[in-house]
C-alpha cells in the first residue's frame, strides 16, 4: 500500500491537517462536487480538503470500499450529516513520489449534495474572512 495512503487514513482518523500538507503535490488539482472549476495548486486543495474534513468527519464517517493500484485509489464512503445519509467517492491519483496530484470527490444523492454545498460554503466563507483580516 502507498505509504501516503496510510497517511491519508491517519488524517481522516485524527483530522490532522498538518499531515495533509505533506502528502499534497505543489501542482495538485482538486475537483469539488459542488464547484464547477477544478481548484489548482496545493494552497487551494489544502483549503478545500481542510474544510471537507470539518464537514464530513464524524464518528459516523466510514470508508466502505477501497480499490488501490500503484497510481490511483478509489475510496467509497458513507456518513450521516443532519439526518441525511451521504454516499460518496474520493478518487485520489498519486505521483511517483506518493504525493497526491489529483483529488476528486463525488457525492450522492442530490439532497446530500445541496447540504454539502451549504456547509462547505459556510466554512470557506469563514476561511476567506479570516484570511482577509491577516
Amino acid at each position: 500500500m502507498n505509504h501516503n495512503l496510510v497517511t491519508w487514513h491517519d488524517i481522516v482518523a485524527t483530522k490532522n491537517v498538518v499531515l495533509l500538507k505533506e502528502i499534497l503535490a505543489e501542482d495538485v488539482i482538486f475537483h469539488s462536487p459542488v464547484v464547477h472549476s477544478p481548484q489548482k495548486g496545493k494552497k487551494m486543495t489544502y483549503l478545500y480538503l481542510s474544510a471537507a474534513l470539518q464537514v464530513f468527519l464524524s464518528e459516523e464517517f466510514v470508508y466502505t470500499r477501497e480499490v488501490v493500484n500503484e497510481t490511483e485509489t478509489f475510496l467509497e464512503f458513507e456518513v450521516i450529516i443532519d439526518g441525511i445519509t451521504i454516499n460518496g467517492i474520493d478518487l485520489i491519483t498519486w505521483d511517483k513520489e506518493g504525493k497526491i496530484i489529483d483529488f476528486k470527490v463525488m457525492i450522492r444523492p442530490l439532497k446530500a449534495m445541496n447540504l454539502i454545498h451549504q456547509k462547505m460554503g459556510e466554512i470557506l466563507a469563514e476561511y476567506q474572512k479570516r484570511e482577509s483580516t491577516h
